[in-house]
Parts: structure tokens; C-alpha cells; sequence
């Protein structure tokens, strides 16, 4: 997601040394494991559910979600180091008004890959695998969620330096890693017992309501600063497409957390998941106007001040992916070709901006551009 101005020597030798790499290592690499995770479950689905790619992008997807087990490794590392053996830095960025969101994509990461496990796992594991590793990540995943979104917040409401102007697209990360444990703690209902199925529902539509909610009062702010203030710095537009990802978890959530309570809600079942299902195709469509303001605003940033290239360019994928898997699953609950269709033209759309993202992550790595913020 977003970064801040560089904060490190800038010639290419000083900023591949590995003990500057670690201490300025950014907080919002592990957007790279969100979207790359999320290309996996997009290529599983089969967009367009043409028969002849159902192979060939199960294929894809699983290439996709073991990619992303293995940034989440290779990402770990020194992310988890970072905070040993530099934590005066580390706690420095979490008081960021800007960095300190971007630590929400480290749980978002291990929630993401989560969902993936449960999507994907089965076609390669034993269910029992997957339950146990979906359980691990949701558990992790839950409690690092909550945990920042709370601490972020509490920063910004004793920082005395936040201003109208320090809001940004990064600062909906928090609310989007919370929408995501519903999506995470779902798939371990089959095998739990009554009561504690229960208390998974609960705690899905409780953490959804803390993340939407949190969205909500992002996205006023926002708005707010948008209309009041000149644009945001170019090396901060990326940011603004993260509002796709609350928009795009929540209403998928939404409707799963509904039929996933099918044997709560006896004879209500019905009315619930009509219900779930026309406010999950409502909030959907509040992504329409958020996807078509963050291509003019692109393409006006990329006409007059260009795009520099930095580790914020992931939040191109995520937000995206997750708007792209939840028009998939919409247009098929509603039946609707032509929904198919725009999800289809999404993923396209997502594997572009993966693919430009990555060749330039990569050399950003070889050049030094990488280490940079």
C-alpha cells in the first residue's frame, strides 16, 4: 500500500545492504502475499466458467496459493527479525500515520492465505490438513487483526501530528483485515460441534461489524480529505484503491457468514440469505463507483505527476482481487451472465496489474527502488 517519503540512503549499495534492508524493511510487503493469494482463488473459481480453463486455471490457482505460502515465508523472516533486533524502528512506523496502517497487512496475509487453504487445500491435502492449518491461520490471524486495528487507532487518536490531510487509502487496511476473518473462521464450522459453531457465527458477524463499520467512518474521512485538500503525492495514489478490498470482503462475507448459519436460523433460513444476499449486491454495487473513481483518479495521476514506483504499487492487486472474487460469487448466487462476465474482465484486469507489479517489485529489488520508501 502507500509509502512515505525515502527514509534511507539512496544509492543502490547502501540500500541493498542487508542490515539497512532490515531495519527499513516496509511494513506493506506483505500486500504482496494478500495479492498474490488472492489471484490464486480468482483463477480457481474459473472466471467466466468457460469449461475448457477449468483445468488449466485450477492449475494456476494452485501455483498461485503455494507462490504465496512461500512469500509469506520468505516475508516472515525478516519481519519478525525486524521487530528483535530493531524495535525502536519498527514501533517508529507503527506510529506512522501512513505506515502504522500498513502493519495490518501482515495478519492480512496470514487471513488471506487462510481463505486460500480452505478454497484451494482441498484439492491437493487431506481435509483434516487443511482444518488444521485453516484453524492455525485463523486463529493467528484473528487476534493480530483485532489487535492493530485497535493499537492503530489508539495512535491516531493521541497523535498530536495527525491532520485532515494524513488520511489515506492505507488507513482502510485495519477495517478489510477484520472483514476477512469471517472468510477464515467459515470453513472450520463442517467440523465443529454445535456450540462452538455458534460461537464462531457470532464472532464472524461481530468482526465483520467492527471492520465494515471502521470502513465506514475510513471511507467519510476520506472522502472529506478528497474533496477539502489537493490530491494526495503520487507515491500515495495506489492507496486509494484499498477501499475495493473492504467493499469487495464485506459483501462476500456477507453472504457466506449467511449460508454458513443455514442450521442457526430454522425457518428463517430463507429470509436471511435473501436478505444477506440483496445487502451483499448492494454493497457490491457501492464498488462500481469506487472501482470507476480509482481508474480516473489513476489515469489523472498518471498524466500529470506519474507514478513512482514503490512497495505501495501492491495495493493495485488485493483490493481488486477481492471485488473480482466477490462479483464471481455474486453473479453466480444471482444467475446473472453478464455479471460473469464483469468478473471475468476483472480477473484480466487483476493478472495485468499482478504481472506489471511483480516485473517491477523484482527489479526494484535488483536496483535498490525496492528497499526505498
Amino acid at each position: 500500500m502507500a509509502q512515505t517519503a525515502r527514509s534511507i540512503p539512496a544509492t543502490t549499495s547502501e540500500a541493498a545492504a542487508p542490515a539497512s534492508v532490515l531495519r527499513s524493511f516496509h511494513p506493506g510487503w506483505f500486500g504482496a502475499v494478500m495479492g498474490t493469494a488472492i489471484v490464486g482463488v480468482g483463477a480457481f473459481m474459473n472466471p467466466g466458467s468457460v469449461a475448457a480453463l477449468q483445468a488449466p486455471l485450477r492449475v494456476v490457482g494452485i501455483a498461485f496459493a503455494v507462490l504465496a505460502y512461500a512469500l509469506l515465508i520468505a516475508l516472515g523472516v525478516p519481519y519478525v527479525l525486524r521487530w528483535v533486533h530493531h524495535p525502536d524502528a519498527a514501533w517508529k512506523d507503527l506510529q506512522h500515520p501512513i505506515l502504522g496502517g500498513l502493519y495490518g497487512t501482515f495478519p492480512g496475509g496470514i487471513l488471506v492465505l487462510a481463505v486460500t487453504t480452505a478454497a484451494i487445500g482441498p484439492a491437493l491435502l487431506p481435509a483434516g490438513v487443511v482444518f488444521a492449518v485453516v484453524a492455525v491461520l485463523a486463529a493467528i490471524g484473528t487476534v493480530v487483526a483485532f489487535a492493530i486495528s485497535v493499537v492503530f487507532a489508539y495512535i491516531l487518536f493521541v497523535t498530536p501530528r495527525v491532520n485532515e490531510e494524513s488520511v489515506n487509502g492505507a488507513w482502510f487496511i485495519p477495517p478489510v483485515v477484520n472483514i476477512i476473518i469471517p472468510m477464515a473462521l467459515l470453513p472450520l464450522l463442517p467440523r465443529a460441534d454445535a456450540e462452538t459453531a455458534r460461537l464462531l457465527l457470532v464472532a464472524s458477524y461481530a468482526a465483520w461489524g467492527i471492520g465494515f463499520f471502521l470502513f465506514l467512518m475510513v471511507a467519510s474521512l476520506l472522502y472529506d480529505r478528497l474533496v477539502y485538500h489537493p490530491l494526495p503525492a503520487a507515491p500515495h495514489a495506489p492507496s486509494l484503491w484499498i477501499g475495493l478490498g473492504p467493499i469487495g470482503v464485506g459483501s462476500l462475507a456477507l453472504l457466506r457468514i449467511a449460508q454458513a448459519g443455514a442450521a442457526q436460523w430454522g425457518d428463517l433460513n430463507a429470509a436471511v440469505n435473501a436478505l444477506s444476499s440483496i445487502g451483499a449486491l448492494a454493497l457490491w454495487g457501492f464498488g462500481i463507483w469506487w472501482l470507476a473513481a480509482a481508474i480516473l483518479l489513476l489515469r489523472k495521476y498518471l498524466r500529470t505527476s506519474g507514478l513512482p514506483f514503490g512497495i505501495g504499487w501492491w495495493a493495485f492487486t488485493f483490493p481488486l482481487g477481492a471485488y473480482t472474487v466477490s462479483t464471481l460469487t455474486l453473479a453466480r448466487a444471482w444467475k446473472v451472465g453478464a455479471l460473469e462476465a464483469f468478473g471475468a474482465a476483472l480477473f484480466v484486469l487483476l493478472v495485468g496489474f499482478w504481472l506489471v507489479v511483480t516485473v517491477r517489485t523484482l527489479a526494484g529489488m535488483r536496483n535498490g527502488e525496492a528497499w526505498k520508501r
